[in-house]
């Protein structure tokens, strides 16, 4: 499995006081889950997170967003983060928010 150890570190700085996040590898990518649930990840070089079908749509048309798509069929509601875009680190938290959020809003797995 490779995945940017450079974004690891970044988010696990931002996240370090959350509670009820896990990380595990998994599908390829490094995820990142709450109450048993994905929210976000690293997958190569790119940010992923869950977004939902609707933001997803809305976040494609920035420049550095693309479908997240690496098996050959898209997955929806979740966008792939380009590095540029997570150069800033409120940027960077600024997406970790939404997949935390998106997964929020869903039922507990547990």
């Amino acid at each position: 499995m490779t995945y940017s150890k450079e974004v690891e570190t970044s988010i696990d700085g931002l996240i370090q006081s959350w509670t009820d996040i896990e990380k595990r590898e998994m599908f390829g990518a490094l995820c990142y889950l709450t109450r048993g649930t994905m929210c976000f990840g690293i997958w190569q070089e790119y940010l992923i997170v869950r977004t939902g079908p609707e933001l997803a749509n809305q976040k494609l048309v920035q420049g550095e967003v693309r479908p997240f798509e690496v098996t050959g069929k898209q997955m929806k509601g979740w966008v792939m983060v380009g590095r540029e875009a997570l150069e800033v680190e409120t940027n960077l938290g600024d997406w970790l928010a939404v997949g935390r959020s998106f997964a929020d809003s869903l039922p507990d797995k547990g």
